[in-house]
């Protein structure tokens, strides 16, 4: 388990680039934390380090917000399970469907239940009390030696 505090908004943009440079498609990234805490930046700076020029919509509505080629150099599917009821509702996307050929970032996992894939690199995002960030990430053997937070 890596940990990384006193993380702000442009270091989480930073992170979300160093993502970028090792992501390959059928990953992974599970982002965990409260409103606000920073999961739509992080995966901002992630989809603008694959080559998105413009900013990323929050996903919060559409639930499911697919990016794929030439817009992006990898196919990259930004998921927000927030306004969903629980695990059934989150099988009805399909989301294997988009690992074939891209990678999936998806925020509130805990609304999958117990179906998170094994191999999902998952950060969680806590909020300081002086509004800094503090990140724990638990990188699973399928990211070691590929990708830290530290």
């Amino acid at each position: 388990m890596d940990e990384r505090s006193g993380v702000g908004e442009a270091e989480l943009i930073g992170i979300g680039a160093s993502l970028a440079a090792v992501l390959a498609a059928g990953d992974i990234i599970a982002l965990r934390g409260g409103l606000g805490a920073g999961k739509t930046t992080l995966t901002r700076g992630l989809l603008s380090a694959l080559g998105l020029e413009e900013e990323a919509p929050s996903p919060t509505f559409a639930i499911v917000q697919p990016y794929a080629p030439p817009e992006v150099r990898l196919s990259l599917t930004h998921v927000d399970l927030y306004r969903l009821d629980g695990p059934d509702q989150a099988e009805e996307l399909g989301l294997d469907d988009y690992l074939s050929d891209g990678a999936l970032v998806i925020e509130w996992p805990d609304r999958l239940g117990e179906r998170l894939w094994p191999d999902a690199l998952l950060i969680d995002i806590a909020v300081d009390e002086d509004g800094s960030r503090r990140l724990t990430a638990h990188v699973p053997p399928a990211w070691k030696g590929r990708w830290s937070l530290t």
